[in-house]
């Protein structure tokens, strides 16, 4: 009999046991298992870098600046104005210009790369130079708000 009333009041306490470790509420029981939320692809901010040269490196009087850009296509000017899309423009010892909505100017100060390239080999005299990128649509006109990097460069003859 003793063994009747053990096993009685066993059954019921393992039983107990059991349907709160499935739902993890009582001690000796796991916690809940909660799901994490899924894994996001990481996306790129936009932007533009020049990944070369590194600002305040000492280069050649001729050497070649390149360009990454970030949330945007580069395509040859000629394929026209495309949202998202446009090529590279750089401006040496100028500023951007103050008219965003007009197109950039093309002379020795403001090199067009129309083509589409990402890389530009550059001449300039001994000196502190400061190249900024601007990125623009197929019509030279930059985006606004502008999408730009700068760097500035030690430019002296090569050793």
């Amino acid at each position: 009999m003793k063994k009747f009333v053990q096993t009685s009041l066993l059954i019921p306490f393992l039983f107990a046991m059991g349907c709160a470790a499935q739902s993890g509420g009582m001690a000796g029981g796991e916690p809940p298992k909660v799901s994490a939320p899924a894994p996001q692809a990481s996306v790129s901010q936009p932007g533009l870098t020049i990944t070369q040269p590194r600002t305040m490196s000492d280069v050649p009087n001729e050497f070649e600046v390149c360009m990454d850009i970030q949330g945007y296509v580069v395509e040859p000017a000629k394929n026209g104005v495309n949202a998202g899309k446009g090529h590279h423009h750089l401006l040496v010892d100028v500023g951007l210009p103050a008219d965003l909505s007009q197109p950039l100017a093309k002379d020795e100060h403001h090199i067009h790369m129309g083509d589409g390239s990402t890389c530009k080999t550059l001449k300039l005299d001994n000196g502190q130079h400061t190249i900024t990128a601007v990125f623009a649509q197929g019509n030279h006109v930059p985006y606004n708000p502008p999408v730009t990097a700068a760097i500035t460069v030690k430019v002296g003859p090569a050793s």
